[in-house]
């Protein structure tokens, strides 16, 4: 498909009890967007080491290019350990620091930001200078900007976010971050009514909440759309977000009204949910039977 996406941030290991898995959500997202038929371009840093190697290998294997993921000679690729002792809330330890804190800009960086339609950027790369200020000059270049906030202390800060808030125009973030980030304002028991405030505080065109196992909500121009979850058997959830945001922006690209997208994208997230890792190919049938019960 002729639409340009560019996906910025952490390439990484996900190091689990029973082996290590290729993570981090930029690439995640880039991969089920390659699912969907379209070529998305990732922005990163490995290490020049054999687990950097891995994770471009594995990219080649997705048919994504990797002329874009820089190397770096001194750091070594990203690595998170995750617990899933509860597979529905996975916790992680991202090391720190790595190759992907170092994403360096470059003119040929800003020209690609600049081509791109869709820019899809989180908050754990700009946990460290060097990265954040790559992020922020390509912010300022990109056209539609969409922002997976990914809160995982220590790794963020209001003064780090609210910068990323402000430039995006379409946000993803659960209902656990949603809470937390309209709280620095005000408190707020409604979803809805914080989903609100954000949008006018930071002028943003969409908010996507997502609710785990309970589904998902959409703020738009356009209106509010909720999506019960699907009831599913979860092997673990790494990834599932991100394979929700990859479904609705996706379908949302195509053509699919906010309702029917947010419906996809939490059959999506459903399914993943049901494998280990975090960027199974799940075919479009298996959704529409999730859906259509």
């Amino acid at each position: 498909m002729n639409t340009k996406i560019t996906c910025f941030g952490e390439m990484l290991w996900d190091i689990l009890p029973s082996g290590k898995l290729p993570g981090g959500a930029p690439m995640n997202v880039a991969i089920h967007l390659q699912y969907q038929g379209f070529t998305p371009i990732v922005i990163s840093c490995v290490g020049r080491d054999e687990l950097g190697k891995g994770l471009l290998d594995y990219l080649q294997q997705k048919g994504l290019a990797t002329q874009w993921v820089q190397e770096d000679e001194e750091q070594q690729t990203g690595v998170v350990m995750a617990n899933v002792s509860n597979r529905s809330e996975v916790s992680y330890d991202i090391v720190q620091p790595v190759a992907w804190d170092y994403i360096q800009m470059n003119d040929d960086l800003r020209q690609l930001g600049a081509e791109s339609d869709f820019f899809i950027y989180g908050s754990l790369a700009a946990r460290s200078e060097p990265s954040r200020h790559t992020l922020l000059s390509l912010l300022e270049v990109a056209k539609v900007k969409v922002f997976d906030v990914n809160l995982r202390p220590p790794h963020y800060s209001r003064e780090v976010l609210e910068p990323l808030l402000k430039q995006a125009d379409i946000v993803k973030m659960n209902h656990h971050e949603l809470m937390e980030i309209a709280g620095w304002h005000q408190a707020f028991t409604d979803e809805k009514a914080g989903m609100e405030f954000l949008k006018e505080q930071y002028a943003l065109q969409t908010v996507i909440v997502t609710r785990g196992e309970n589904g998902a909500a959409v703020l738009s121009d356009e209106g509010y759309f909720e999506q019960a979850g699907y009831a599913v058997e979860v092997e673990d959830t790494i990834g599932s977000g991100d394979a929700f945001l990859a479904s609705f922006l996706g379908n949302h690209i195509k053509g699919e009204t906010y309702p029917e997208a947010l419906q996809q994208a939490c059959a999506m997230g459903a399914l993943v949910a049901t494998h280990k890792g975090a960027t199974p190919e799940i075919a479009p049938e298996k959704v529409t039977d999730l859906i259509n019960g």
